[in-house]
This record gives structure tokens, sequence and C-alpha cells, in this order.
């Protein structure tokens, strides 16, 4: 499995999109858009929507947007703003010239506010907002008609332009749509359209104290960059209605709505309140650690984005919500890097190993392949001296069954270097532990062979200790304890963190090479898994991000459901 190719799913809207293009019914037009609240950071979710909205525009020659829906100052940043574009560029795409913000439309909303009031669409309503939730009922009885529905057209002309005018204080007056408080559907129980805000606007300044909600504000932007697929995700498919009622009561260029099902995913949380109370309350290190579920953090951690775009093509896109396993998501991580990135030889847990028969003060320049998948990149220089440092793990003084590494007396093989066979040990006076092998050599064997076609059944990766750098480690599992945190115990989700969803391991020894490495880069560490270069690196001291281990949980559950089903 693990070089087996995954296929890409079907993809519902592509055949609507191919359909309408066959039909001719936007003029051959495909227009998109991607449409983020900057009030935080882009998580896989996001990802799963930017694919599908630059894919679907870039596969039929036409166009996506990047419009910011920023009309909630509260809560809007510019560094929200900054983050989100440079995911989506991480990820492969570019808007061009096609970036907007809905405050670019602020005054085109505001007059077709001002249409709907005087068509008798739409009324300035006084009730407060605990009671226009009292008054529209539930999904089992219908809502009640605010006492202030009937005002006249002239009243309500007045009282919209004095709210714009700042005469009212925040919540003491709304705008809401004139349509059926008896509607199977709440959304089209009058829905709010304006609330008062007097807030400082990062665009905006304090131009405006009136904000449009969501659902008035979406589909005219809509409209007037004439969308033709204004893709969303399923919790907006019983706002279609009223998506539709704007537009129509408006009589204005009416894009299609099509919505599918959001991304879920194990181990994690996807919504953006859940996301900020991790990061507000120090459950993290921030939106970029690497163990959110966020683009940055992602990229932080070392993925790359042809592995989330991979990811996202083989989900495909599905009419009902489903949770998908983070073990598909790390197999296309595993699968891109172990094509693209080069191999390298880090000791996370050293222990001492001295060659008593090798030359005080020789040292070998061995040659190690840097990718055995991509004979192209060639191969490196590794130092080999008499002082060398492998894996704490790799010893066992009183080895178990099955147990083929280094022991008393047991042959092993050191990767691109000698068999060696350990001779002796040293032992702490106090504490019993062994700190230090001795060990000796076989000078025939350089490169890893034997000339007397002897067989070993073990290779150990190592460092040589007067060339390795010191390296701080960081190695991350799930950020929770279960597949739906906060569900599966009806707690808090908090509940469900892992304790140990961060290790640091101090202390670690690199070879000399990954001196050199620029934050980001990727290696594969042999025998350990994929870490990346942090930023919080220094030229004195690296740090590395563990990535993604080499177990491949994916691919052993493919393996499974092959022979089940054969």
């Amino acid at each position: 499995m693990a070089n087996q190719e995954l296929t890409q799913a079907p993809n519902f809207i592509r055949a609507i999109v191919e359909e309408d293009i066959k039909t001719g019914k936007w003029g051959g037009r495909v227009v998109t858009r991607f449409p983020p609240e900057p009030n935080g950071y882009l998580h896989i979710g996001h990802a799963k929507s930017i694919c599908l909205n630059f894919g679907i525009a870039a596969e039929y020659g036409g166009t996506c947007h990047l419009r910011f829906d920023d009309t909630n100052p509260t809560k809007e940043e510019v560094e929200y703003v900054q983050s989100i574009q440079e995911d989506v560029k991480w990820l492969g795409f570019d808007w061009g010239e096609h970036l907007y913000y809905a405050s670019d439309y602020f005054e085109q909303l505001y007059d077709c506010a001002v249409r709907l009031i005087k068509k008798g669409s739409a009324y300035v309503c006084d009730l407060s907002p605990e009671e226009i939730r009292e008054y529209r009922g539930t999904l089992t009885k219908p809502g009640r008609e605010s006492p202030y529905r009937n005002r006249s057209v002239e009243e309500n002309l007045d009282l919209f332009a004095r709210m714009r005018a700042g005469e009212f204080p925040d919540g003491a007056r709304v705008l809401r749509a004139k349509i059926d408080m008896a509607s199977g559907n709440i959304n089209l129980r009058d829905p709010v359209m304006y609330r008062i805000l007097h807030a400082h606007h990062h665009r905006t300044g304090d131009k405006w104290c009136i904000y449009p909600l969501y659902d008035f504000t979406h589909c005219i932007s809509d409209s007037i960059e004439r969308i033709t697929h204004s893709i969303c995700t399923l919790e907006f498919e019983d706002h279609r209605p009223l998506y539709d009622w704007f537009l129509d009561e408006l009589q204005v260029y009416h894009p299609q709505q099509i919505e599918f099902a959001r991304l879920n995913l194990t181990y994690t949380v996807m919504s953006k309140r859940k996301l900020v109370a991790l990061v507000v309350e120090g459950h993290v290190r921030g939106w970029d650690d690497p163990r959110m579920p966020t683009i940055s953090g992602m990229r932080r951690r070392g993925f790359s984005p042809q592995s989330i775009r991979k990811f996202c093509e083989v989900i495909g896109l599905a009419k009902r919500n489903s949770t998908v396993d983070v073990a598909l998501l790390e197999h296309c991580v595993r699968e891109d890097l172990n094509r693209c990135v080069p191999r390298a030889m880090a000791v996370l847990r050293p222990l001492r190993v001295v060659l008593v028969n090798y030359p005080e003060d020789q040292v070998e320049q061995l040659e190690a392949v840097n990718n055995p998948e991509d004979p192209s990149m060639g191969t490196r220089r590794v130092p080999f001296s008499k002082v060398l440092y492998i894996e704490r793990d790799d010893f066992r003084e009183d080895p178990p069954k099955q147990f083929y590494r280094l022991s008393l007396g047991r042959e092993v093989r050191l990767r691109y270097g000698y068999y060696i066979t350990c001779v002796g040990v040293v032992k702490d006076e106090h504490s019993g532990e062994v700190t230090e092998l001795h060990c000796t050599y076989d000078p025939e064997t350089r490169g890893g062979s034997s000339p007397d076609g002897r067989k070993v059944k073990a290779t150990l990766h190592w460092v040589s200790a007067a060339h390795a750098i010191e390296a701080e480690v960081r190695l991350y599992e799930h950020l929770f304890l279960v597949p739906n945190p906060g569900e599966e115990r009806g707690g808090d989700f908090k509940e469900d963190l892992n304790p140990k969803s961060l290790v640091v391991l101090d202390g670690c020894m690199v070879e000399p090479a990954l001196g050199d490495a620029r934050v980001g880069s990727v290696y594969q560490f042999e025998r350990q898994g994929y870490f990346c270069l942090d930023p919080d690196s220094s030229p004195s001291k690296p740090v590395f991000n563990r990535t993604a281990t080499l177990r491949d949980t994916w691919a052993k559950i493919e393996k499974g459901m092959q022979r089940s089903s054969s």
C-alpha cells in the first residue's frame, strides 16, 4: 500500500459545472469564490474548500475570487487577513486581481436594504435579541410577528437612516427582512439583516456603526461579483431559500448556491470557537502550533501543500456529513515526503559507542544515499570516527526474543558503515544504567557488506560524536485522546486533551549536514520518521518537529480491507 496511488474520489460539483458549460447556463463562464471570515486562522476544512473553489475554476478556465467576509469588526484583525492570504498562496493558488472584501460593498448593501424597505420587504425592529429569539418560535412551533413589523415605509426609512447616523446604542434596533414568521424554515422567519455596532473596522474605520449580517451580505456580494457557482458547506443548505429570496426580491443577478459536506477529522476539532479556546487558554502555543489542524500549524509541522491537496482530492465531496480518519491525511503526507525529501541520520536518545579497535585520530567520509526513491538526489558524505552515538533503544543487555539489534557478543551493521560487535559495557556506578558501549569493528565490511558473505539481522543508524550537532526534537502526537473529542463521553472537549501530545527531547544528536538546513526544510530521519526544522531554531541549536512517523496506519487499514474483500 505504501507505493499504491490513491485515486481521485467522485466530485458531484464537477458534474454540475460540466452540465452548465454544456447547456450554456452562464454563457460558458465559471466564477467561484472562497469567502473566509478574517476572525481566525484557516484549518484543514478550509483547505478542502480552497482546493475545491480554486480547483474547479482552474480546471474549467474560470476565475476564483478571494473575498473576505469582514462584517463583524469586533472579531476581525489584519493579522487574520494576512495569514489567510499566506495560506491560500502556500497551498498553490492565486486569486490574481480578484481580491475583494465585503466591506467594499457596504454602500451597495445599504442601498439594497433601502430598496427592500421601500418595497415593504424589510422593517426596523425594536425587540431585544432575547425577544427576537423568543418570537422566532421552534422547529415545531411557528413564530410570532414582531409588534414593529407593520411600521410604515416612511418610518422604517427614517429609523434606518438614523441607525446609520449613530443615533442609537448597540442592540437598540435591528433591520429585519419581512418574510414569513410561520415558515417551516426558521431562517425565513424575518431574519436580521443589520445590527447596530459602534466598533472600529480594520478597513472602513469609524465610517459605519451598522453592519450587515452574513446571509444578507453573502448573496449580494456573490451577485455583485457575478459568481456562477456559490459553493458552500452543508450547514448553509437551510439558508439557501433565504439566499434565493434576497436576490429574487431585489431582482438582481442570481448565482447558484451548491452545498457539500464539510470536513470532519478524527482526533481533532474544527470549530473555530473551540480552536480559539485552545489558543487563548494556552493549551497550545498559538494558531501555528504543529498540533493544531490549522494550515499554518501543518505548514510548521512540515506537511507539504502537495500532500494536503492530494488529501482533499482523495476524500472527494459528499452530500452527507461524515468524519475522515486522520490516518488518511498522515498517509498522504508520508506518500509525498517519501518521494521528495532527503534522508539524514539523527539519534534522539543517544548512547555512546567507542570502537576500541578503530584508529584514534582517523575520520572517514562514508557515502550515504540522499533518497533511494529518487536517484537524481545523489549522495552525501557522512563522517565516521572512533566514538559514535546510537539509539539507546537499539541496545539491550538482556535482549528478549525477537530483539535482533545490539547486545553483548552480537554483531550488527551500521548504516553505510561497518559491522560492529559489542564486547563490553560501562555503567553508572550509582544507577546501574548503561552509559557507554565498547565495540569492535570489522574493517573489511566498509559500506555495510561482508566479503565472506556472513549476514546480520539488524542495521542501525548512528552519528559521529565528534561531528554531531546537538538538537532539540519535538515529538507530536494527536492533540486529543479520542477520535471525537467532547462527544464520546458527553463532556467538555478539553477534557479529552492528550497530555502527551508534545514530548520535547533535548540533547539529540544529528549528522553535521543538518547544520545547513533552512527553516521549513523536511528530512526523513532514518528509522525515525519525518522531521521539519522549526522557526525556533538558532545557529547554535536546531529544533526539529516530527512531521510524521514511518508507521502508516492508513496503509494497514487499506491492506486489511483489501484482504477481507478478496
